[in-house]
């Protein structure tokens, strides 16, 4: 069993690594090359709308919490 959660937990950590790499492709490439550069859409509008809807009209909130789930899927 122990077996088993090991390798989902280690499943899970890639997914997420390789999202976090892609979301940070689409920034650099949107910085670079202009909007829509890579996905298609633009990615940092996009995650300034996340943030901004997790922290309401102010986004500190939302970009403090952001930080935190980030720093918890580095551990």
């Amino acid at each position: 069993m122990e077996r088993i959660t090991a390798q989902i937990g280690s499943v899970i950590k890639t997914v997420s690594e390789l999202g976090i790499g892609l979301i940070a492709l689409g920034i650099i490439a949107e910085i670079v090359f202009g909007t829509g550069a890579i996905f298609g859409a633009s990615v940092v509008s996009n995650l300034s709308s996340i943030v901004s809807s997790i922290g309401g009209d102010n986004g500190f909130v939302g970009l403090i919490a952001l930080l935190l789930i980030v720093g918890l899927l580095r551990k």
